[in-house]
């Protein structure tokens, strides 16, 4: 399908500083209402049709905070007779759920020579802290904001499955080891007692070629023997990364580097102008995702609000139909949810 959308956003822009912010006249309490109104709709409305609005938001300026509100942009890639969605995703540095969750009518085994299909390799970064490194469970990404103020970069992550989840909060980078050993935790060799105590570097150790110890006691961030594991909630809390990820972050990451671990799914932020939303699974729906079921519906608390919050003056121009349907598919491609101000009224 071709790109629906409206032009690239290019450019970045902070709501808190948007003259959106007065409250005279029909001002705060009628945005209430509305708030209301679209919650309401946003979980009693059927689901929509197709006319969702793609976003590519380009190469983004700088924010208020000197790092940009949204990085990277969306792919458009033809597929070739030999290629899989299990394969594709390390090829343009995304997740494999991320990848199927754009691209839910692919098959992931023989999507077809020519098919179409959609990249989602433009993230909007997550409302945290910019300092260190920010990890999302909600799109089970990495971001590194560099301490120059104005780079950021992220990397798909494999995360902690059912049962040994991956714990949100903060922390730091501890110490780090090239080569590492994993000393089997026994509560892993309770669930697999085949396992030896000691696993010592090399192609059978999980932990990948290098790990970065954080101060959680037995969790870190660490490369891998299996590669395709990356996004999907297969590891026992620890969080993977592809082996060229890891060698460049131990590389640049110092020990003492603060870690800010959160879970949201749904962001939201400006970009060129224009309000954008990415909407992804939540973990228990990522996990129907990768087995190739279907989503059941989850609500995305105070969304309404939020949205509403963050358009200000324009929240007029909110397009509510295009929203619903962005939180029913939950595809993790940002898109614009602003109606033309002509079309607004």
């Amino acid at each position: 399908m071709p790109w629906q959308g409206r032009r690239p956003a290019t450019a970045i822009r902070d709501p808190a500083s948007d003259g959106g912010n007065r409250r005279g006249g029909k001002g705060f309490s009628s945005l209430f209402a509305v708030a209301l109104g679209a919650a309401a709709l946003l979980v009693a409305a059927p689901a929509g049709a197709a006319g969702d609005k793609a976003g590519s938001p380009g190469t983004p300026a700088p924010g208020a905070s000197g790092y940009p509100s949204m990085i990277g942009e969306t792919i458009r890639y033809r597929a070739k007779h030999e290629d899989t969605l299990i394969h594709l995703p390390r090829r343009f540095n995304v997740g494999y759920t991320e990848l199927r969750a754009a691209n839910p009518f692919v098959d992931p085994w023989l999507p077809g020579a020519g098919t179409e299909i959609l990249v989602p390799t433009a993230h909007i970064v997550p409302e945290a802290e910019k300092r260190g490194l920010v990890l999302n469970l909600g799109d089970q990404r990495l971001y590194y904001f560099k301490p120059d103020g104005r780079t950021a970069v992220s990397f798909p992550v494999g995360i902690g499955r059912e049962g040994w989840s991956t714990p949100t909060g903060r922390t730091k980078v501890v110490r780090k080891r090239a080569r590492p050993t994993w000393y089997v935790p026994k509560s892993i060799r309770a669930e697999r007692p085949y396992l030896p105590a000691v696993v010592p570097p090399g192609p059978d150790n999980p932990l990948g070629s290098h790990a970065l110890y954080l101060g959680w006691m037995s969790y870190l961030l660490h490369g891998t023997n299996k590669p395709y594991g990356i996004g999907r909630r297969a590891s026992h809390g620890c969080v993977r990364l592809y082996p060229e990820d890891i060698a460049r972050l131990f590389a640049e990451i110092p020990v003492g580097t603060p870690v800010t671990v959160v879970d949201q799914p749904v962001k939201i932020a400006w970009a060129g102008g224009e309000l954008m939303l990415e909407a992804h699974p939540t973990q228990t729906q990522a996990d129907q995702v990768e087995a190739g079921d279907p989503m059941t519906r989850e609500a995305a608390p105070e969304i309404a609000y939020r949205l509403i919050y963050a358009a200000r003056a324009d929240a007029g121009r909110l397009d509510w139909a295009l929203i619903r349907r962005a939180l029913q598919k939950r595809s993790g491609v940002p898109v614009s949810v602003l109606k033309p101000r002509d079309a607004a009224g």
